[in-house]
């Protein structure tokens, strides 16, 4: 059998020999170049370019620019990919380069690459963090500040209010009108969910089938829309994290009418589903045909599963991240279907991009309830079969689950607010668990509000457990405004419009018009908590200490800086009262504080009786 690197290698030699180019031969043309362009000055000097058009594999890529130089050219199946691998030295000036692509001897296409300088500070700049609170936005759901590219030439999908599954028009221009009303409420970061083309026949408004990585889906906007919205709300002091997906495409992708190479695709098109085995990937025990089923299984028919080790295709999507982080001005990524791509590829995609960014943030998905398979996922973890993983974020969805668990759930000595109690206990799995992203929902789950039974004060609870505890918050839009699906399980009904972002909306949780004076306590209640939240180093970076939840109350502590968090949820029917002297290493004695959502101050001395059904956030300083 010959090995597929040497076949690739006698595949360059020969299609050369076997396109000769005689007289009437029709000429190569270069149809894409990506990624587009490229920039000097980063650590890693070399830059793939995948040149696509009917016949370029037949050619020979030369160049002349100061600086750079043409360090790897590589061919596969496909006559229509050319892989050229340029490195560009370190005191390359930016500017326009020209490659020729030449076929025995003659010049036959050529086009024009574009480098440019880095903005100042790029390679240092701040990821998010533990200071921060992340909004999670499906754009198509959020606000409709463009009616005109609600649809687009040579699209499906519609749009249609009235199905949940269709698209409903929102776009980025939508997400730039309301930067403020985001600010406003205390958020510091925008995680968006993808906004690149998804140009699938029905259901892909939620952005997860990607069909053309360097295109902005033209129904959101465009990547000068992009960026511009990036830049506007820096100005509001809000980052963007772009939401990647590194498993799978859409099936529609335009790489699906003309493969590079068959290995592109795992499964060789079969389309062999995985099995969704999540914990095969740590299990001493797993059969390696389970653990490859898991890895290689397509996500969904309509979502080819990418062989990520195909080194061409690894290369291209670490390149395509790399390129939107500095295009688009990111603070980070936000990962999907995390742990379904080949874990060896992953540690180098993220290996690569904490390289080029030393203080960014990466949070990757991988929806598991037990912290083990979870943690094992983290940098800085030593695992038991010597992985060495370099992603610094992933989602707590142990920690979600028991938020929802503790709420609903009776009070006994092992349930109830027992269960966060005792799921906390679990961080000592974690290299760093203040880096998680905590979150009592997200755009895959069931509502918060109606997982709690649309209960007001359970709300209040979950939400000020997120803002509080350690980690990174997240809060889905609308949350504030008390959006709640209808029907379990319904994603359309989940990532529903946000009121007031679409003209003719008969609410508009904006301006406040029309609302119900229900929601707008909602509404006040998390601008309050969040917007002290910002300005509190206690719950940023401090240290936690949690006392076992009694009587139904459960109390902990954030301390930092000179300043004390205590917090208190109750989910006894009646007041609690609560013996100060158990607290008193976390507490001073005669400690004065102010109650974040009252703004009355309150003496700790002897004891502190707090309200029914509550919770309760005591600033002292």
């Amino acid at each position: 059998m010959i090995h597929p690197r040497l076949a690739r290698c006698l595949f360059a030699i020969l299609v050369v020999v076997a396109f000769p180019s005689p007289a009437g031969t029709a000429l190569p043309t270069v149809e894409r170049v990506e990624p587009p362009s490229w920039w000097v000055g980063f650590d890693d000097p070399h830059v793939q370019l995948m040149v696509h058009g009917p016949g370029v594999a037949t050619t020979v890529p030369v160049l002349d620019y100061a600086g750079v130089r043409i360090s790897d050219v590589r061919r596969l199946e496909s006559p229509n990919y050319l892989f050229v691998t340029l490195e560009i030295a370190p005191q390359t000036l930016p500017g326009r380069l020209r490659i020729v692509l030449r076929r025995d001897g003659r010049r036959v296409a050529d086009f024009d690459y574009r480098l440019e300088a880095r903005s100042p500070g790029s390679r240092d700049r701040r990821g998010f963090d533990a200071r921060d609170a992340i909004y999670l936005i499906v754009p198509d759901r959020f606000a409709n500040g463009r009616p005109a590219n609600d649809q687009a030439k040579g699209m499906g999908d519609h749009v249609d209010r009235n199905d949940p599954d269709a698209r409903h028009g929102g776009d980025l221009e939508g997400i730039r009108q309301h930067l403020a009303y985001i600010e406003q409420m205390g958020f510091t970061q925008i995680w968006m969910t993808p906004t690149f083309e998804n140009a699938q026949p029905v259901a892909s408004y939620h952005g997860y089938s990607i069909t053309d990585h360097y295109r902005i889906d033209p129904r959101l906007g465009t990547a000068q829309e992009l960026r511009a919205l990036s830049k506007e709300a820096r100005t509001h002091g809000i980052g963007l994290i772009a939401d990647e997906v590194v498993n799978h495409i859409g099936s529609h992708h335009w790489w699906m009418s003309d493969l590079p190479s068959p290995d592109w695709i795992s499964g060789a098109g079969s389309r062999a589903p995985t099995n969704h085995a999540h914990s095969s990937v740590q299990d001493p025990y797993a059969s390696e045909g389970d653990r490859q089923r898991f890895i290689d299984g397509w996500f969904s028919a309509e979502m080819p599963d990418l062989h990520t080790m195909t080194p061409e295709l690894g290369t291209y999507l670490i390149q395509q991240a790399l390129w939107w982080i500095e295009y688009a001005d990111l603070s980070g990524l936000r990962i999907d279907t995390y742990s379904y791509s080949d874990k060896r590829f992953m540690a180098a995609y993220t290996g690569r991009i904490m390289a080029e960014y030393p203080h960014f943030n990466i949070v990757g998905e991988e929806w598991r309830l037990d912290p083990g398979l979870v943690a094992y996922w983290q940098a800085d973890k030593v695992n038991h079969d010597g992985y060495v993983s370099h992603l610094p974020s992933l989602m707590d969805f142990p920690l979600q689950h028991a938020i929802t668990d503790a709420l609903v759930t009776k009070e006994t000595t092992i349930a109830g607010l027992r269960t966060i109690y005792e799921r906390l206990a679990t961080d000592f799995l974690y290299p760093h668990p203040d880096n998680l992203v905590v979150f009592a929902d997200n755009h895959d789950t069931d509502r918060m509000y109606a997982a709690l039974g649309r209960d007001d004060a359970l709300f209040r609870m979950a939400l000020t457990f997120v803002a509080t505890t350690r980690g990174i918050p997240q809060v889905v839009y609308g949350t504030e405004a008390l959006l709640a699906n209808e029907h379990s399980g319904k994603d359309g009904e989940r990532r529903s419009d946000f009121p007031g972002g679409w003209a003719g909306d008969p609410v508009d949780a904006f301006t406040g018009r029309g609302l119900d004076p229900h929601v707008r306590q909602a509404q006040e209640f998390v601008r309050t908590l969040f917007t002290w939240r910002r300005q509190s180093p206690a719950v940023q970076h401090g240290t936690l200490r949690h006392y076992t939840p009694t009587d139904g109350a459960y109390v902990y502590f954030r301390q930092a800086d000179g300043e004390t968090a205590m917090i208190v949820l109750n989910k006894a029917a009646d007041p609690v009262r609560l013996d100060l002297s158990r607290f008193r290493e976390s507490l001073k004695a005669g400690s004065v504080g102010r109650d974040v959502f009252t703004g009355e101050m309150v003496a700790l001395r002897d004891y502190l009786v707090v309200n029914p059904r509550s919770a309760t956030v005591i600033d002292i300083r």
